[in-house]
């Protein structure tokens, strides 16, 4: 991926571009009345993003990787090989069930039933001869039979009439099989020639179109592929592992970046109890409403499986944890001082908000019990207590000062969200615009020195 790591350092390099004059707005002319530091330079105060940690349990969850499926998809064969005279849906199209969808040439095959039913007319003529020479040798067997039983004619010829008559019962049955095998002769092309009308098995809708007119197919030519996309399934693999924990029923929240209304809640609908003999993994399955058709056939969407709750704890957002440098110790920056109000509420992306006057702030090590997908549960923390979310890397390894803006879980949350390529993306947009935001330039400027 030579052009991929390009792209990316361009990008860095832009962003880097971008954010150092900022930065240093941001964290000079953040602190107003500058207080001097011995070397009579103005000492620099940062600006941090802070948030109330709380008390709760975390959702325990798994999170897969999904590909979804149309409900009742099917690919569609032609059974019988032929040239394909008409194509008469698109790609795209709601057809219904039994539709003609191709109409293959039948020419040879009306020819092949033609010569099948005279096959069976013939036979069937050579049946009545051959049942009407059983019925004349059976009349002289029944006369013979009272001749001899008079002596009126000899064992002989009595004989010979009773071989006749087995005879002719044996040529009748075997007329009789030919006339079965025409029949069923004349059948097998009635059914082909039905074959080269192609109609659709299920009511859904067409894709994947390979036909086209004077194409010659067979039975391995893929011609369509037919599913429900009204009503889709998303498959994920669990390994047996996960079979210890994940149950049917479970809630699941499907997420894409192609879902313009966020994610889909369903439950797990059926978990396959065969696993592959090598990878000791099966397939589980997740029945969906395709609202607004947001979802394709064949796309992959993350899918994040929830089967319990750790126990409760103090919880912080996960963008909180940091390692301290010097002692490679995980933790958070805490607020010793007291910060007035509660966190801004609905704060967008394009308001720097209010910032306190300089706080301190002590970086304090915790244990983690849980960690989920936003948050973590640890100890070391009570709940209540402030805690850095962003700007971790403008304070130091133990203690420092710093102005802080407080939001809510929402917000960070939302910036968590964001992945690494979107966050630069909206940087260099907010840049461009002549507007700046001091949380996504401090998540930027950890992302970078994560890099």
């Amino acid at each position: 991926m030579p052009g991929h790591r390009s792209n990316s350092r361009t990008k860095l390099k832009l962003l880097t571009a971008l954010l150092l004059p900022v930065v240093l707005i941001l964290v000079g002319g953040c602190s107003g009345d500058s207080e001097s530091g011995g070397s009579g330079r103005p000492q620099l105060i940062p600006a941090v993003e802070v948030v109330r940690a709380k008390f709760g349990s975390l959702p325990l969850s798994e999170r897969l990787n999904g590909l979804v499926k149309a409900k009742n998809q099917v690919e569609l064969y032609p059974q019988v090989s032929a040239q394909i005279q008409k194509v008469l849906v698109e790609n795209g199209d709601r057809v219904k069930d039994g539709q003609v969808l191709i109409q293959l040439n039948d020419t040879e095959l009306r020819e092949q039933l033609k010569q099948a039913e005279a096959s069976l007319q013939i036979a069937s003529a050579q049946a009545k001869q051959a049942l009407a020479e059983q019925k004349r040798i059976k009349n002289e067997l029944s006369r013979s039979t009272d001749l001899a039983n008079k002596n009126l004619i000899s064992d002989t010829e009595y004989e010979r009439i009773e071989t006749n008559a087995i005879a002719a019962e044996a040529d009748a049955d075997l007329a009789q099989a030919r006339v079965e095998q025409a029949q069923a002769e004349v059948d097998e092309k009635k059914e082909a020639l039905s074959k080269t009308v192609i109609r659709a098995p299920i009511a859904g809708t067409v894709g994947n179109r390979n036909a086209e007119v004077g194409m010659v197919v067979n039975t391995n030519t893929k011609l369509f592929t037919i599913g429900q996309l009204d009503s889709l399934r998303v498959e994920v693999v669990l390994t047996d592992r996960m079979l210890n924990y994940i149950r049917e029923k479970q809630r699941t929240e499907i997420s894409s970046p192609n879902l313009p209304f966020g994610q889909i809640e369903a439950p797990l609908s059926r978990i396959s109890p065969f696993l592959h003999p090598l990878s000791h993994s099966t397939k589980a399955e997740i029945d969906v409403t395709n609202v607004d058709n947001a979802l394709n056939s064949g796309m992959f969407v993350t899918v994040d499986i929830f089967y319990g709750e750790s126990e409760a704890a103090t919880l912080v957002p996960l963008s909180a944890l940091w390692e301290n440098p010097s002692t490679a110790t995980t933790g958070v920056f805490v607020c010793r001082d007291s910060l007035k109000g509660e966190p801004g509420s609905q704060l967008d992306n394009g308001s720097n908000g209010s910032l306190s006057n300089p706080v301190s702030f002590e970086f304090v090590p915790v244990d983690i019990i849980a960690r989920g997908r936003m948050s973590a549960g640890v100890h070391g923390l009570e709940p209540g207590d402030w805690v850095v979310t962003i700007g971790q890397d403008l304070l130091g390894s133990d203690s420092a000062q710093a102005r802080a803006r407080t939001v809510n879980w929402e917000r960070v949350e939302n910036l968590q969200n964001l992945q690494r390529e979107d966050l630069l993306e909206e940087i260099i947009k907010r840049q461009e615009s002549g507007k700046t935001d001091t949380a996504l330039i401090g998540m930027a400027v950890e992302i970078k020195t994560r890099i």
